[in-house]
């Protein structure tokens, strides 16, 4: 604790020097000069807003060249200006126009920009002092190993690339086994998934040795958290664990179209926890917990094939013959494109009273994700058939058309 107490004092007593002020101040003053230019940069022709703080900085390091003066940390944050601009154009020239925009977010927000502060951080490190100074700061006996925080900074480090990372070989990896073993894009999605969960396990027990973390020590504290399981977050590895086994087993996977609170909605993702699911009619993103796949019916329309069975119900005036109502459903459902030929349409006389017949119609579609769409404009082209008939309003002709007779 004593060596965490006299680094920042050390470097307190380095900032104070007047030849660091005269440099530290007007580069503040730079910089905060320099936002108005960032939030304005659409104006300026898509100008980078660093552009204008490199010869303001050049400026400023030679007149404190010219006067004697120390400029090291003024080449320095030009330096990370330069870095940073480079950064800008590797994303927006190369990484955009390469990768996918999905891939293209996670990789820049959660690898390029957290890499490049890493960066920048050490460096202001090295400008106040050693960074092995820093690096051999103690931070006790962990698990019977000492650790020390550039120690645990590395691990640390390369174990957070590696959850991050681990996005693209997985990718890779099961795109070459879908090409080989001809598994559907489904079983790629689920494959890819244990892939990263595979390189990830690998990357925290090696975490573990890099540390030198004693396994005895280890096991002491799994053993205690094995408590805090069957108490305090029991759903929480509950899930986990039902993530891991809808997995391996296969019945929910990525690309999946299941019904869920009454609405056929896609699997988008099954993660660790929660699986993320897709509802079309309000273009919402469900998260649900992966616990629910277990303990509730899942009604899936892609385990053999994404063809779904619809069904509807009409009424009509008791006046109307049964016999016509019913081959005029078939008709019209028979003239819509988007209904399959084959399993052909079929309607039935569901009840029948003394004003209304009640009838309801059989259809199949071949993307269970658009049956509310197509539902509604079947809806609406029988509504259409019923108004000039006048089935909907007026009682049956005695000399009413046969519709098979009419079409033919």
């Amino acid at each position: 604790m004593s060596g965490f107490l006299s680094e920042p004092l050390a470097w307190y007593a380095l900032l104070s020097r007047p030849a660091v002020l005269l440099q530290l101040l007007p580069i503040a003053l730079l910089l905060l000069a320099a936002l108005p230019l960032r939030r304005h940069s659409a104006r300026l022709g898509r100008l980078p807003w660093g552009i204008p703080l490199l010869p303001a900085l050049a400026l400023l390091g030679f007149g404190l060249a010219v006067t004697g003066q120390r400029w090291g940390l003024v080449w320095l944050v030009a330096q990370l200006v330069l870095a940073w601009l480079g950064l800008r154009l590797l994303e927006t020239q190369v990484l955009r126009r390469l990768l996918p925009p999905e891939l293209y977010g996670v990789l820049v927000s959660r690898m390029l920009r957290p890499l490049f502060l890493l960066g920048v951080g050490l460096l202001l490190l090295d400008a106040l002092d050693s960074l092995q100074t820093v690096a051999d700061l103690p931070l006790g006996v962990w698990l019977g190993s000492s650790i020390q925080l550039g120690q645990l900074a590395w691990v640390s480090t390369l174990l957070y690339l590696v959850v991050v990372g681990s996005a693209l070989p997985a990718a890779w990896l099961s795109w070459l086994a879908q090409r080989g073993l001809q598994l559907g894009d489904g079983g790629r999605r689920a494959l890819e998934l244990v892939i990263r969960y595979v390189l990830v396990a690998l990357a925290v027990l090696w975490a573990f040795n890099a540390l030198g973390i004693n396994q005895t020590g280890l096991l002491a504290v799994a053993g205690g958290l094995s408590v805090g399981l069957g108490f305090g977050i029991k759903e929480v590895f509950s899930n986990f664990i039902s993530g891991l086994w809808l997995l391996f087993e296969g019945s929910v996977r990525p690309g999946e179209v299941l019904m869920h609170e009454g609405e056929a909605c896609e699997v988008r993702r099954l993660g660790l926890r929660a699986a993320t699911l897709w509802r079309g009619s309000d273009n919402a993103e469900l998260v649900v917990p992966n616990q629910t796949f277990f303990t509730h019916t899942t009604t899936t329309y892609t385990r053999s094939d994404r063809t779904r069975r619809c069904r509807l119900e009409i009424q009509s005036a008791a006046s109307w013959p049964p016999e016509q109502i019913i081959a005029l459903l078939v008709e019209i459902a028979g003239g819509e494109p988007e209904l399959l030929a084959q399993p052909p349409p079929a309607a039935r006389l569901v009840e029948f009273g003394p004003e209304l017949n009640r009838y309801g119609l059989s259809f199949t579609i071949a993307d269970p994700l658009k049956a509310s769409r197509i539902t509604a404009g079947l809806l609406l082209e029988i509504w259409k058939h019923f108004a000039v008939r006048g089935i909907l309003t007026a009682p049956a002709p005695e000399d009413a058309p046969d519709p098979q007779e009419r079409s033919a």
